[in-house]
């Protein structure tokens, strides 16, 4: 039953995505709307699914989580984003360098 349930929620979003080509016509905001409310419906049948059951078990666990975490300050988030610029360019300083030095040594051995 479960296969059969996935296989019909397939439909509705495969109807929408020809129909959204085939009605050119319409404006594009109208067919956008449909085809998120075929998403929509067929994210509905796909739930009915015991693999459904399992995702959205799986999305409300995630939402849970999330709540848990401990974002960092705005300060916090500043330094952090201050040391990594300061890094990346002393990198790039050294690495420039050293580019340049094994240019000059490969000049000098092939001159």
């Amino acid at each position: 039953m479960d296969k059969f349930l996935l296989t019909v929620a397939v439909l509705p979003i495969a109807a929408a995505i020809g129909g959204f080509y085939y009605f050119e016509d319409y404006p594009h905001w109208m067919r956008v709307i449909a085809l998120l409310a075929a998403v929509g419906v067929s994210g509905l049948i796909a739930v009915q699914t015991a693999l459904g059951q399992t995702a959205w078990a799986f999305r409300r666990e995630a939402i849970i989580e999330v709540r848990k975490v401990v974002w960092p300050t705005r300060k916090e988030t500043t330094q952090t984003t201050m040391i990594v610029l300061v890094v990346v360019i002393i990198m790039s300083l050294l690495l420039w360098a050293l580019d340049s030095i094994l240019a000059w040594i490969v000049r000098a051995l092939t001159n």
